[in-house]
């Protein structure tokens, strides 16, 4: 019933999105009375926020056309190189890099928002490495026939985007998929695997929640596992490819992440509202990008959703040694070569200080020159991987390590 409702909602205020946005255009026209007078402009751009707060969102593209690098400008590649069910697997090269640059996974999280969200992670470190992403699959476009997807799927598909793109890739975790990015090189790392990541980054990751717990991890310990079943579990609707399965849908998960900082958001709008009145398209259209970002949701597995609130959030699985794998624990101490480099916002309200630090002291056996910590002053949660702070104070450092331990290459293990 819930999806349903919400699928009415989303239906009835599409409809009023678009004659808000037809009567928007109207009321702004030079060739209508109404844009001659003040009252004219003030209502457009009431009508034009509304029009754009309600309308329906799909999958944005990442539209990276080119890039700069050393004053030369170059034609960015997309491609598809490996696909599953539950997402692909994208590359992005250009011209201008050398033969030997570095291989960078990027792993996008899987938690309510599309790998877009990372576009500006991408553009910047495509000036110098070859980067390949995560693009998760929105749970309520998969047919039920794909079968289910876990956090034990989550780790294969990892391994397996390892594999495919070869050893001596460097990975870069975001977020959420820190916990499973870590577990996927312990995994390799006792394996002696070729393919094990020469680096792995963690930013504003949630490895240990118990460190500086957050709004975020307590909402998460508030309940029992059978709250969010019973609460937040819902069905797809027919209407859907993915009909009949459980998901945990991305529009309460956006709803919950404004809720948290609800009045930001409503000043945001106000501000949009301003800057339309005042005719600086360029704010307000700035405001428009985000948003139209940060709108667009998808849905993740019911199982994905439940197990991570139980090992990462409520059980601390992963740092208390607890944390398995297809029936197999998971040692974080069989880290022995992987430089692990753990990223923290100063002002992040979703993973607290410590929370990705741990992931250090977890790895016993890896020696100390293959350790970082970064706490990056001023900077909040989405600030650790886009905007002005990410690309220059940010990105060199995460660089500077991936090109440190470019030089030193895994030893293959037969």
């Amino acid at each position: 019933m819930l999806y349903n409702a919400y699928e009415l909602q989303r239906t009835m205020l599409s409809g009023a999105a678009a004659w808000a946005s037809v009567g928007a255009e109207l009321l702004s026209n030079p060739s209508t009375p109404f844009g001659y007078f003040g009252f004219g402009t003030v209502m457009a751009s009431a009508l034009d926020v509304f029009a754009h707060a309600t309308m329906s969102r799909g999958k944005p593209e990442f539209d990276i056309e080119d890039v700069t690098v050393g004053g030369k400008t170059f034609p960015v590649t997309e491609s598809i190189v490996l696909h599953r069910a539950y997402g692909n697997l994208l590359r992005f090269d250009h011209p201008g890099l050398p033969k030997n640059a570095p291989k960078l996974l990027i792993v996008a999280p899987m938690s309510g928002h599309f790998a877009t969200l990372l576009r500006g992670t991408v553009a910047r470190m495509l000036e110098g490495c070859e980067v390949y992403i995560t693009d998760w699959a929105d749970a309520k476009l998969v047919p039920t026939s794909a079968g289910r997807f876990d956090l034990d799927d989550y780790i294969d598909y990892l391994i397996a985007f390892l594999e495919h793109i070869g050893p001596g890739t460097h990975m870069l975790a975001v977020c959420q998929p820190s916990v499973p990015a870590l577990a996927a090189a312990a995994i390799l790392g006792k394996q002696g695997h070729p393919c094990r990541p020469a680096t792995l980054t963690m930013m504003g990751g949630p490895i240990d929640t118990r460190e500086a717990p957050t709004s975020v991890n307590d909402v998460a310990m508030d309940q029992p596992l059978s709250w969010f079943e019973n609460n937040v579990i819902a069905t797809v609707p027919l209407t859907y490819p993915g009909a009949g399965r459980k998901v945990y849908p991305g529009f309460l998960q956006l709803a919950g992440f404004m809720a948290m900082n609800l009045g930001s958001h409503m000043m945001s709008h106000y501000g949009m509202f301003k800057h339309l009145v005042d005719g600086d398209g360029e704010s307000a259209a700035s405001t428009k990008a985000f948003y139209d970002e940060y709108r667009a949701v998808c849905d993740m597995t019911a199982e994905y959703y439940l197990q991570t609130v139980e090992h990462v959030f409520q059980k601390h699985s992963l740092p208390n040694g607890e944390f398995f794998h297809r029936g197999e624990r998971i040692d974080i101490g069989a880290i022995r070569d992987t430089a692990l480099l753990a990223v923290e916002g100063e002002r992040d309200d979703i993973s607290g200080i410590g929370q990705t630090k741990a992931a250090l002291h977890l790895a016993t056996s890896l020696p100390e020159d293959r350790k970082q910590y970064l706490l990056a002053e001023s900077v909040g949660h989405y600030g650790i991987f886009n905007g002005s702070k990410w690309r220059t104070r940010i990105a060199p450092v995460v660089e500077d390590w991936i090109r440190q331990h470019q030089k030193k290459p895994l030893k293959v293990v037969a």
